[in-house]
């Protein structure tokens, strides 16, 4: 009878995979556990023994591992599964990162494009004053780009600013030309009084209403990826919880204590862990869908006054208006600075040829910068939301993907099922999300993640304000925290005694309506070989 026992594990163990004579020797499990470099090769016993001080690897049969080895294996179980998702996410987070960095360059490009057409302008209509125009159109741009990189700038007073600085030039030389420009006191005087007399009409609040209409959306698009960015790396350094780090183990390595090497997991019993362990992720999958729509509705209104490229691209054109409508009220404004200011102040004529022959030497560009058509904002963003919308279903689905994909065995192939190789898995498979868990027979899900909960908060916001539904003033944006939520740098994860990290609530989220600090702005640093997007 005892020979007979003995013969039927020996044909068991080679039907399940195991080379013959493997309940002998643990060569394979040391060769497999120094490959991956689990750990130091003393940590296995020589030869296989009972397994009474495991935890979770525990089984009635010998076993080539130790408690050691278990504690090693549950390390590497959770490295894997984090591998796995950042491999999964790589591709999302590239595209985002790409086009965030494309983004950027391109209001650049367009910044400079416009203050080129500008002063191309001047130039070519108001030659006597374009040199001296020229400082103050670099400032206005120069504003402009930092008001759509988040500054601390109100779009109507730099705007007025730069009207401000134009009207002593459009004075002098169209108003009330002489063969002398008029004294730098008296200058100041002029400047001074263009808030009373309004020389360009409604001009200075069109530009502004545009700038702060665009630039509105042009920012939240930029706020929006950075936030898409942030998602993904919170989910990347997703923490997990004791109970699923022990069913990771179970379902990763504990074959292995039985020589099982080449095992792979059943697909339901993958699911239910699976499933189990990004319970809390799964949670992501409707806001980040509204996230991908919201987007897209935000670029289907930038048009018109929301368009960006075509707003800074039309400066010139509205500059011009400006001072055709100064020069036609011309004596108007002539009498009203006479009566703010006095008669016109002037330099002697001598010094102002000087002045005219110096200044004529500094460089005014009468190109623009010409981009190819696939570079214009429209363009890019269209390619851009096309590739995104293929990640829509990237949250809900991404559990049944790391099974399929990559760890369950194929179908109709012998697996393990979490004790044994099975023909097939026969528990209970459960849904997505953390309610369908209450049923889970492998993992047991406490709560929802509490810094996943947070970063569902922050999507949830965003795509209120991508759906033009908390932007109560004009030109303002709520102020949405960038980084990992969390000041001790932590990610995510169930806070049981045993992780010793503490809960930090679904997290209180920015409800204050003004200019973004100076400290933080909407365009972190952006580090695309290593795909680390910081914010500053």
């Amino acid at each position: 009878m005892g020979v007979q026992w003995t013969n039927w594990v020996f044909l068991l163990a080679c039907f399940t995979g195991l080379t013959c004579g493997s309940l002998n020797s643990c060569d394979e499990v040391r060769k497999v556990f120094q490959l991956r470099q689990i750990g130091p090769s003393k940590l296995l016993p020589s030869s296989p023994k009972p397994g009474s001080d495991l935890q979770v690897c525990t089984s009635r049969n010998l076993t080539c591992c130790s408690k050691k080895m278990e504690e090693r294996y549950q390390v590497a179980a959770r490295r894997d599964i984090q591998n796995l998702l950042q491999t999964s996410s790589s591709s999302l987070k590239f595209l985002i990162s790409r086009n965030v960095a494309a983004f950027q360059e391109t209001f650049e490009v367009l910044m400079k494009q416009a203050e080129n057409h500008t002063n191309s302008l001047l130039h070519e209509s108001y030659r006597n004053m374009a040199s001296q125009a020229v400082g103050p159109v670099r400032e206005l741009f120069t504003d402009i780009g930092l008001f759509l990189l988040g500054s601390e700038l109100n779009v109507d007073d730099l705007v007025q600013r730069f009207f401000d600085a134009l009207f002593p030039l459009v004075y002098n030389h169209l108003i009330n030309p002489d063969l002398s420009d008029i004294a730098p006191g008296y200058a100041e005087c002029v400047r001074s009084a263009s808030r009373d007399v309004r020389p360009f009409g409604a001009a200075p609040s069109l530009l502004a209403n545009q700038i702060a209409h665009s630039g509105v959306s042009g920012k939240l698009l930029l706020q929006a990826l950075h936030l898409g960015i942030e998602v993904i790396n919170t989910t990347d350094h997703l923490q997990f919880s004791r109970e699923c780090r022990r069913a990771l183990l179970k379902m990763h390595y504990c074959p292995h204590c039985q020589g099982l090497t080449q095992s792979k997991p059943c697909m339901g019993y993958c699911l239910n862990v699976i499933r189990g362990c990004l319970a809390s992720m799964a949670e992501i999958d409707t806001h980040w869908r509204e996230f991908v729509r919201s987007l897209e509705g935000l670029s289907a209104r930038m048009q018109g006054p929301h368009d960006l490229e075509q707003v800074l691209l039309g400066v010139h054109t509205l500059l011009h208006d400006a001072v055709a409508h100064a020069q036609k009220n011309g004596p108007r404004l002539s009498a009203q600075v006479h009566k703010l200011c006095g008669p016109p102040s002037r330099e002697p004529a001598q010094s102002v040829s000087v002045q005219q022959h110096s200044s004529g030497r500094e460089s005014i560009p009468l190109k623009a910068y010409v981009r190819e058509s696939g570079d214009s904002l429209a363009v890019r963003r269209k390619e851009f939301l096309n590739s995104l919308r293929l990640y829509r279903t990237y949250y809900g689905g991404l559990a049944d993907q790391l099974c399929v994909s990559e760890l369950a065995s194929a179908d109709g192939l012998s697996c393990w099922n979490g004790a044994d190789i099975v023909k097939s898995y026969t528990l209970r498979v459960v849904g997505s999300g953390i309610k369908a868990q209450t049923t889970n027979p492998e993992v047991k899900v406490k709560a929802a993640d509490p810094v996943i909960n947070q970063i569902i908060d922050k999507l949830k916001h965003i795509n209120q304000l991508l759906q033009g539904k908390s932007i109560p003033k004009l030109g303002t944006l709520d102020q949405i925290e960038t980084g990992s939520g969390d000041p001790e740098g932590r990610y995510s994860g169930d806070c049981d005694d045993e992780d010793g990290c503490g809960g930090s609530g679904a997290g209180e989220v920015k409800r204050k309506v003004s200019r973004v600090s100076k400290r933080k702005l909407f365009f972190p640093s952006i580090k695309l070989q290593g795909l680390q997007v910081k914010a500053k």
